[in-house]
């Protein structure tokens, strides 16, 4: 190759580089205005993201009690931050676990959506360390026992906080029944209280989510525990691939675990109301780590045929009993989670939330 031809060769790369470049930086161009820019893709009172679905988890605190850097820490390994935060909190009052809106929240939510999730218990270690509990009971909840002494100092301090954000009443209230919080009748009549105490004291910035398991083998309880389209905004499911950890033989991709849930609440319960997968996971496969990776990356694929599904929360915390390791801190199921994470799907813009 003589000098001259070298010479036009590499102009032509230039050429062809600085074309892809320029078609690159249109493509961005063009979805940032889709997605930043253009009023059909902002989010509407209801938290609702038209032009995709918020992508979110539930980090534990760390050792300190600080929520932040944990969080921060997570969202550097998967490089983006966080749309959506879900923190847990119970009616004891302690500024642990039982004040709504703690520094830590309010630090997260000036640039992220918050999930508060508050039980109608009494937790016997900090934060829920190992998941014993006191029932205050529902029947208390829905005659006012607690209202001048817990729900109304904390919905004032939601009320201060002034963002709009996402509550959820005794989240899985299907599997609370077993553990004494009382019967379907009174969990309806505590949910509707609560959501009515609120509105009395012109608490106008919460979005109600109604979240439940999404396991079909509670589908006559779960019709029971709906409280009626006037009080929920949203409706929750907690599913997940379990495998090894319920000692389940069987593996469930991603579609399998949530799709069956998802199907019977919208048949069942309501066919408008924006879902939110407000915890999920997949227990790992010692056997054959990989599957582990593929259950997240399969995410973006399945989320279209899943169009009510607005809201994705991971649930980033292991659970009693072995194989029960549902993080994703490392390894493979840490690399898919990271790629599906970076999908334009789940690349909402928090700061067209109404109210911000």
């Amino acid at each position: 190759m003589t000098g001259r031809h070298a010479k036009g060769d590499a102009w032509t790369r230039l050429a062809v580089a600085l074309a892809a470049v320029g078609a690159l930086t249109a493509g961005i161009g063009v979805w940032a205005t889709l997605a930043e820019g253009d009023d059909r893709c902002a989010p509407d009172a209801s938290l609702v993201a038209p032009c995709g679905a918020w992508w979110g988890a539930y980090i534990p605190y760390d050792s300190d009690s600080s929520l932040t850097r944990p969080v921060y820490a997570f969202e550097k390994k998967i490089g983006r931050k966080l749309d959506l935060v879900y923190t847990y909190h119970d009616m004891s009052g302690s500024r642990a676990d039982g004040e709504l809106l703690t520094p830590d929240e309010r630090e997260l939510g000036r640039e992220r959506l918050l999930m508060l999730a508050w039980e109608s218990t009494v937790w016997t270690e900090k934060h829920h360390a190992n998941w014993t509990e006191r029932q205050l009971g529902w029947k208390n909840i829905a005659a006012g026992t607690y209202d001048t002494s817990v729900i109304d100092p904390q919905a004032l301090r939601v009320k201060e906080y002034g963002k709009r954000v996402f509550f959820a009443f005794d989240q899985e209230a299907d599997f609370r029944i077993e553990q004494g919080a009382g019967t379907p009748e009174e969990y309806v009549a505590a949910y509707r209280h609560v959501r009515d105490r609120f509105e009395k004291l012109g608490v106008t910035n919460v979005v109600w989510v109604w979240t439940v398991s999404g396991w079909t083998g509670n589908a006559a309880l779960m019709k029971r525990l709906y409280p009626g389209d006037d009080y929920v905004d949203w409706i929750g499911m907690d599913q997940y691939n379990y495998y090894l950890c319920h000692k389940s033989p069987e593996w469930l991709d991603f579609d399998r675990s949530q799709r069956p849930g998802y199907d019977w609440l919208r048949k069942n319960i309501s066919a408008d109301k924006p879902v939110m997968l407000s915890e999920f996971s997949t227990a790992p496969d010692p056997k054959r780590p990989e599957r582990q990776r593929d259950w997240y990356t399969a995410i973006p694929k399945v989320a279209p045929t899943l169009p009510k599904a607005k809201a994705y929360v991971h649930w980033n915390r292991a659970v009693p009993g072995p194989g029960c390791d549902l993080t994703i801190d490392s390894g493979p199921g840490l690399e898919g989670y990271r790629i599906a994470g970076q999908d334009p799907y789940f690349r909402q813009d928090v700061r067209d939330v109404p109210g911000r």
